[in-house]
């Protein structure tokens, strides 16, 4: 199926919610540039100030390179956006910003904290141009505090919250998320008080300043594993797949690999038992109720997977969803993404790209049932759309020699 051509060719019976809202957007590789995506996929105007001639760190630092100059990652994380280049070094650069500033509801950006001070472009001086602006700063540490300074990456703030202390095998080296976490919990939270900002502004209120860290962002992710810490003072360690408040709820092997399963409570752990024909366990004092599983979890995976070593993953997941036990596959990415599932939820998009031609994106992870999200725009090549946002400044061509002159774009 596909959803780009379907969802751009959909008549829209009304606008999409964001419709009319313009965002700027100075931030680079993934935790800014996918806050401000989610936006651009509402409806928002999203107008991607560059760097000239390198652009945004990920078009070509980050692997995954296409025909063209750009990298597939920085594809699926630009979608719907204009993109504009500034040398915001310039003086004339910063008064074309400031220009832009004037027409916008939200900034985003994610540059070292300070930076931004320092280039006369700060909440405090932005906000006497525009009152109702809402400013959002995207960080590694944030704005304040003793590590603010810090370059902040996905791998330092999922060390540093506590997430990589419960991520691996009992005993093993230090492993992280296997998906950046802290970048894309921090997109998520920036946007969501973005969005809620906006909403206050719009009832009457001013804008206001957002200071978004991903290592506040990672830590807000650590519900169960603090909970334990703080309710019993011992110290949340790795568990692998297993869960810290529920068992069994883990991956288990059957006879050709791993399934995962789940019998969170003592109603599930009877049609549990009485599937997989092992009805003493029931009896068994060391399983008898949740606090009982959780003490003695090691022994009771042992117990479960010498029954499911005598089937396949297949059969074992399917017996346990027609008992209604919660069980699924372990798939790859490709298996995920091609599954019929994926498939009906429209999870890949294939958009029409002016260079690389077809290219895939992943799809939207809402659904919108009035205002369904469309790809409106491909991913934009570097100062794509510089004139034409210049021009709906007032600025024209003798003016935008002058900027040119002055070092605005280079």
């Amino acid at each position: 199926m596909n959803q780009a051509k379907s969802t751009a060719s959909s008549a829209i019976s009304r606008p999409q919610p964001l419709a009319g809202v313009r965002v700027i957007d100075l931030t680079q590789v993934m935790a800014g540039p996918y806050c401000t995506m989610l936006l651009a996929d509402m409806g928002a105007d999203v107008i991607k100030v560059e760097p000239p001639n390198t652009g945004d760190q990920t078009r070509g630092a980050m692997g995954f390179k296409m025909k063209g100059d750009d990298s597939l990652g920085f594809m699926n994380l630009n979608r719907n956006k204009r993109s504009i280049t500034l040398n915001l070094k310039s003086e004339a650069g910063r008064a074309v910003l400031l220009r832009l500033v004037e027409q916008a509801d939200i900034l985003v950006e994610n540059y070292r904290p300070g930076v931004m001070q320092r280039l006369g472009l700060g909440y405090d001086t932005l906000r006497e141009i525009n009152p109702g602006l809402v400013y959002a700063s995207i960080s590694g540490f944030g704005q304040s505090g003793p590590w603010s300074q810090r370059p902040g990456y996905d791998l330092m703030a999922q060390a540093m919250s506590g997430v990589m202390s419960v991520t691996g095998h009992p005993g093993g080296p230090p492993v992280k998320a296997g998906v950046p976490v802290a970048d894309i919990g921090c997109a998520l939270f920036a946007t969501y008080a973005v969005l809620s900002a906006y909403i206050g502004k719009t009832r009457g209120g001013d804008g206001q300043f957002i200071d978004a860290s991903l290592f506040d962002s990672a830590m807000a992710f650590s519900v169960w594993d603090i909970s334990e810490y703080w309710g019993t003072g011992k110290v949340p360690t790795p568990l692998g797949t297993a869960n810290r408040m529920s068992a069994p709820y883990q991956a288990v092997e059957a006879s050709d690999g791993y399934f995962v399963m789940g019998a969170t409570n003592n109603k599930l752990w009877k049609l549990l038992c009485d599937t997989i024909g092992r009805p003493e366990l029931l009896d068994d004092a060391r399983f008898k109720d949740i606090a009982s599983r959780l003490a003695n979890r090691e022994i009771l995976i042992e117990e479960l997977e010498q029954t499911f070593r005598t089937r396949t993953r297949a059969e074992w997941t399917e017996a346990l969803l027609q008992a209604g036990i919660p069980a699924g596959p372990m798939q790859s990415y490709p298996e995920a993404f091609e599954s019929e599932h994926a498939r009906h939820r429209a999870m890949r998009l294939d958009i029409a790209h002016p260079v690389e031609g077809s290219i895939p994106n992943i799809g939207f992870a809402v659904k919108l049932s009035g205002t369904p999200q469309q790809v409106r725009m491909p991913p934009p090549l570097l100062g794509e759309h510089t004139q034409s946002v210049l021009a709906e400044l007032g600025i024209q061509s003798a003016e935008l020699e002058q900027l040119q002159a002055s070092g605005a774009f280079a």
